[in-house]
């Protein structure tokens, strides 16, 4: 077990949704850090002040390498935990070797080369969208599994040449491994079955090399390509892999989700959007202010005694879990926080964190959103939901903020194969 300074207060819950909201608030109210237990008996001191989360993202003091920070730890000894910090990723490093890692995934985000992956997403929005078309439009259909899950997870599974029958099992277990409601047997599988497809992703890349990001990394691996001080070490690269991967699809998946819900809730505001396509931009920044697609992402450690004021001090060698999601929450920083206003003036969020660590992904993803929200509504321009909104299930987790299904109706008038009939007579 790792040492923690302070005796938990509250019980960080795994219900997910307005549940964990309305703990994040509570504890906001209750000091600038709370001691609070996670699963399997470990504590953290839960951040959920806009300010001090600000503060702490960019605090010398405060680290993501626990094997550096805490040398008692024994990776694996907290399964739930591993993934998030047993991994040799630019997620987890620091100083020199956060910049050599992260010196070579970067070129591939740069705003060039994702900027040329417009005309590869409109392509895959169009045939997803098709796939919906052929399928009644009086009948609930689940937007999440059928459109906003594919649209990031295909995007990243043709980046990194994810081979077709290899896809399902990955991405169940990228689903899996953010779950903290599960025995620790069910943690160790899931770890061990993730670990294992990276290593036959590797094999196949390293037998059928193509132009891919796996072929690239593979590159840097073995030769050291693209990197001048050493090449990626066997455990780094399948550390990248399982980041890059998994937090390339999950966050563009909950910001499609929430998006959707939202503008489906409010008719007025859809049709603001929609009459002013300038205004996509708007709905996706205040979507992830009020939904941060990732609200707490474990876990960061601080070096040196931190003191947050009101009594509390952060000892060094304590891990501290930072919400993510608060900042955009905070009804210090931003007035009615848990509306959702396309017109709010200061949309001002954290959902790709801040400083070093700020994600290089947050281009793609918003290059995503961007892509599938307007055409869905073009498409189906009658969507509606199923359910009230507050129904719509979360998935029961304190780390991701996504949801189980989005049930709708399509509202389309046309039949399978009419649109390419019309299309066929213009």
């Amino acid at each position: 077990m790792i040492a923690f300074s302070a005796e938990p207060t509250a019980t960080l819950g795994s219900t997910g949704g307005a549940c964990m909201y309305a703990q994040v608030d509570r504890l906001r109210e209750t000091g600038p850090a709370v001691p609070v237990l996670l699963p399997e008996g470990v504590a953290a001191w839960s951040v959920t002040r806009g300010d001090v989360v600000r503060r702490l993202l960019t605090h010398p003091g405060v680290s993501r390498d626990l094997k550096k920070t805490v040398p008692g730890y024994q990776p694996g000894s907290i399964p739930w935990l591993s993934p998030w910090v047993d991994v040799d990723s630019m997620a987890t490093a620091e100083g020199k070797e956060h910049a050599r890692l992260r010196k070579l995934i970067t070129p591939a985000f740069s705003p060039r080369r994702v900027d040329a992956l417009h005309g590869r997403l409109e392509t895959l929005v169009t045939r997803l969208l098709d796939d919906l078309a052929a399928l009644p439009g009086d009948e609930v259909v689940d937007l999440h599994g059928a459109y906003s899950y594919r649209v990031p997870t295909e995007m990243i599974c043709d980046l990194f040449g994810v081979p077709e029958k290899q896809r399902p099992e990955v991405l169940r277990l990228f689903r899996a491994v953010g779950q903290t409601a599960v025995s620790e047997e069910e943690s160790i599988a899931v770890n061990d079955a993730l670990v294992a497809e990276m290593r036959s992703l590797i094999a196949t890349k390293r037998h059928q090399p193509d132009e891919d990001l796996t072929s690239f990394l593979l590159a840097a691996h073995e030769e050291g390509e693209g990197v001048a001080e050493q090449p990626l070490t066997e455990h780094e690269l399948i550390s990248t892999l399982l980041l890059m991967i998994g937090g390339g699809s999950t966050t563009t998946i909950n910001l499609i989700d929430h998006t959707v819900r939202e503008l489906l809730s409010r008719p007025d505001q859809l049709r603001t959007v929609l009459a002013d396509p300038a205004r996509w931009d708007d709905a996706v920044e205040e979507s992830m202010r009020v939904h941060c697609p990732v609200m707490h992402l474990p876990m960061r450690w601080a070096t040196e005694d931190i003191d947050l004021g009101e009594g509390i001090v952060v000892r060094a060698g304590d891990a501290i879990l930072i919400c993510y999601g608060a900042h955009g929450r905070d009804p210090e920083v931003h007035e009615d926080p848990g509306t959702f206003d396309i017109d709010r003036a200061d949309k001002n969020h954290l959902a790709f964190g801040l400083g070093a660590h700020f994600c290089p992904g947050s281009r793609l993803a918003r290059l995503e959103a961007r892509a599938a929200l307007p055409a869905l509504f073009a498409r189906f321009p009658r969507l509606e939901l199923a359910v009230p909104p507050e129904e719509v299930e979360p998935v029961p987790t304190f780390i991701g903020n996504g949801i189980t299904s989005l049930p709708v109706y399509l509202r389309h008038d046309s039949r399978p194969g009419d649109r390419s009939r019309a299309t066929r007579e213009e």
